[in-house]
């Protein structure tokens, strides 16, 4: 009797993967649900349009830039370029700081032009939905953070690529989500 041995390669998920996954999709359906709402209030009678201001155009490009600077780093730290990666890894936690500070910038403008949270419904999702993607951005700021805590640790060498993995995919979701609400809020006025 002759006996074939199969190999069989693991088909599974990273637990971390598949938790950052359902996360992604929770979100999504969060900002699908802000962004329907937003969608149906707009047809109110009281509804005021509004230009966006010109720095979430400036923050645009610069979480842009900052998905290929994190692109750039992952690469690096697959090739074992430590030096190039914890410099990369550096560049996009800085650029994702300037993204928080021109979105902070932005709101300043809204508030300088009686944008605010009082003012009127459609006003009220703006700060909602901006702000709730910022906060997301912070929460990838503050991964950015460790990360980067961790990479210029002298005394430890992980070479793990599944944390790096995470922030990439997690980066360049708040990256492609913000695009999608800046489309939709210039789109659906």
């Amino acid at each position: 009797m002759n006996t074939v041995a199969i190999e069989k390669k693991s088909t599974k998920i990273h637990p971390h993967k598949f938790t950052l996954w359902v996360g992604i999709g929770s979100i999504l359906m969060m900002f699908a649900g802000l962004t329907s709402a937003y969608i149906v209030k707009r047809n109110q009678a009281n509804w005021q349009t509004f230009d966006l201001p010109v720095a979430f155009w400036y923050s645009s490009a610069v979480i842009i830039v900052s998905s290929f600077t994190l692109m750039l780093a992952v690469s690096s730290f697959k090739k074992r370029m430590m030096t190039r990666y914890r410099l990369l890894m550096g560049v996009t936690l800085l650029l994702g700081s300037v993204f928080i500070v021109l979105q902070i910038v932005g709101f300043q403008q809204l508030w300088g032009l009686g944008i605010t949270l009082q003012g009127n419904v459609s006003y009220s999702f703006l700060y909602v939905i901006v702000g709730l993607h910022a906060v997301h951005v912070i929460g990838g700021v503050v991964a950015l953070i460790v990360m980067c805590l961790q990479a210029f640790r002298s005394n430890v060498r992980n070479y793990s690529i599944i944390p790096v993995e995470l922030m990439n995919t997690y980066w360049h979701f708040v990256d492609i989500l913000w695009i999608y609400l800046l489309i939709f809020l210039l789109m659906i006025k």
